[in-house]
Order: structure tokens, then sequence, then C-alpha cells
């Protein structure tokens, strides 16, 4: 119902794009169109995409906050590069969050996401830091947190990448390892624990695997 709701009172076409609109009555292209793909509603992915990805909205800095505006967001930006990848558009989300993490790591503002500018004077935001990391965890490889030792993943393994990892990950009352590998057109996921194989399974396009780690008694 609430997916519906969202479709029917945010869904618009706007200049060209069938994306979303910010409120009723909206007219102008708004950074946090990006927001549906993050909670995987992929109904408008592509003119979504298409939008966040054009001269209306992206800026040398990342995204506008509004077509024509000159304040940039971080926030909003990192959250459409987790969205594109989660969206499967790894070939433009790759390309733009290469570009966007030469600018913030190795350009001249260093090295952490940024406040809006000009109105909050590119101050540096923990926050925003975290919401990187999202954009690989969740974005790339598809981890979903379903409980406080459960997750749900569905990877995103970029065309011509024949594998991508993760080791030592701290989660879910644990500590694990993640690999995915590409298995004749499909994805193998591979999760361990402790050297121990907790899942080995290839999934299909649009599949995701289930991961539940056992609960310790040890206090």
């Amino acid at each position: 119902m609430l997916r519906e709701n969202i479709e029917g009172y945010f869904g618009a076409d706007l200049v060209g794009f069938h994306t979303y609109r910010y409120y009723e009555g909206n007219d102008k292209l708004r950074s946090w169109i990006c927001i549906p793909l993050t909670v995987n509603i992929f109904d408008r992915k592509q003119g979504t995409i298409d939008a966040l990805f054009s001269p209306e909205l992206w800026t040398a800095d990342g995204l506008a906050s509004q077509a024509g505006d000159k304040t940039f967001w971080d926030r909003s930006t990192l959250y459409a590069l987790r969205g594109a990848l989660a969206a499967g558009d790894t070939k433009r989300g790759l390309e733009y969050l290469q570009y966007y993490s030469n600018r913030r790591l190795l350009g001249d503002h260093v090295p952490y996401p940024v406040e809006a500018w000009p109105e909050g004077n590119q101050r540096h935001l923990s926050a925003e830091s975290g919401l990187y990391c999202r954009v690989y965890t969740e974005g790339l490889f598809g981890i979903r947190p379903t409980g406080l030792n459960s997750f749900t993943v569905d990877p995103h393994l970029p065309e011509g990448w024949k594998n991508m990892r993760i080791r030592n990950i701290s989660g879910y009352g644990t500590k694990f390892d993640l690999e995915v590998t590409s298995h004749d057109g499909k994805r193998r996921v591979l999760v361990k624990k402790t050297g121990k194989i907790i899942l080995d399974k290839v999934l299909r396009d649009g599949e995701s695997a289930t991961v539940i780690f056992k609960k310790s008694n040890t206090p």
C-alpha cells in the first residue's frame, strides 16, 4: 500500500524524465528523487538515474539541490550513488563514484564528505562519511539488515569483474567475510565465518539470499 501511494503521489514526468516530484506542484528536478532507489523501489529507475546524472542535476561537485541551483549536497549525492548501484546500473554508478571519490579524496577539499555549499560552507560531516561506506556495502554488495543477526544480500557484480570481496566485516553480532564471483553468467555468493562456510549460493538476476548467524550463548 505504501509503495502504491508513493507512486501515486510522487511519481511524475519532469522535463522529459520518468521520475518523481518533490512535492505536489513541483516542476523542477530535485536531488532527493534518488530515495526510492535506496529502498528497492525500481519502478522508475531508468528515468530517475538518467535525471540524477544529467546536466540538469549533476555538477562538478556532485548533485545540485535542485535543477538550476548552485547549492550542492554530498548527502543526496551519496544516496544517489548507492541507489544507482542498488538498481544495477553499475557502469554509471561506478563511473560517477570514481569521479566523486577523486574530487573529495584527492581534490582541494579533503578527505571527507561535506555539508551543502554555499549554505554549509563545506563543513565536514562524519555521518556522511558513513554514507560513503554504504555506497559499497548496500549499493554494490546489496547487504540489507533484516535483524540483529541476519541480512539479505543481492550483489551487483560490475561487467568485466570476475570477483569482489569484503573481509573481516564486523556486524550482526559476529565477524565474517563476503565474496562474490562470476559463475556462468550468474553470481556466486560465499559467506564465511572463522573459515566456516555459512552460505554458498548461486543467484540469478533479481534474486537475493538470506544469511542468518546463530546466536552465541557466550556472554
